[in-house]
């Protein structure tokens, strides 16, 4: 799901010609309950967490996935259960671009590696 933040970039770059950059390097982050609401990002101290840099395909049928595997750092600490994956334009803090639901919930205990396969992070303006 586009965040409201993006989609008013894109409505006013699209409609109204006001320009829009995109980031440089899009991050993707893991969360504890919906980003766009009251969920919580991974803690990051003493954890081993640290959003992830992704790379994304040339749009297909209104989709692009990730081209590359977004993985990240074995776990120090556990993380709780992910049903989140959010994707911001900066390493920390920045703008909320997209997130969505994870189709299957993952608990990520301490010595544990969450990993994203190349094509399973896909994006739809939908």
């Amino acid at each position: 799901m586009i965040s409201t933040y993006l989609s008013g970039k894109l409505l006013d770059h699209t409609f109204r010609n006001t320009a829009y950059s995109s980031p440089a390097t899009t991050y993707v982050a893991l969360y504890v309950g919906d980003p766009s609401g009251a969920g919580t990002e991974v803690s990051t101290v003493d954890t081993g967490y640290v959003r992830q840099s992704a790379t994304f395909s040339e749009p297909s049928s209104g989709v692009i996935s990730n081209s590359s595997a977004i993985e990240f750092p074995l776990s120090t600490d556990s993380w709780g259960t992910i049903t989140y994956v959010a994707i911001y334009d900066a390493l920390t803090d920045g703008n909320l671009l997209a997130y969505e639901v994870l189709t299957v919930s993952r608990t990520v205990y301490i010595n544990t590696q969450f990993i994203y396969p190349i094509g399973d992070l896909e994006i739809t303006l939908d």
